[in-house]
């Protein structure tokens, strides 16, 4: 395959793309962004009762 048509395929198949719109773009990173947070804040309340478990659990051992 030569370079050139390489080029012009890769072209033509750009063309085909579905860009999104600057309003998509944003309305998907806030999309994400809250969903991180959400996960961040679970996250962290699971870690903080977990340890919370251990630390009674030891304390029944002693």
């Amino acid at each position: 395959m030569k370079a050139t048509s390489f080029i012009q395929e890769c072209k033509a198949e750009l063309e085909k793309v579905h860009w999104p719109t600057r309003q998509e773009v944003v309305s998907s990173t806030v999309v994400v962004l809250v969903t991180v947070f959400i996960f961040s804040l679970f996250l962290s309340a699971s870690d903080f009762i977990f340890l919370k478990l251990l630390k009674w659990f030891w304390a029944l051992g002693t």
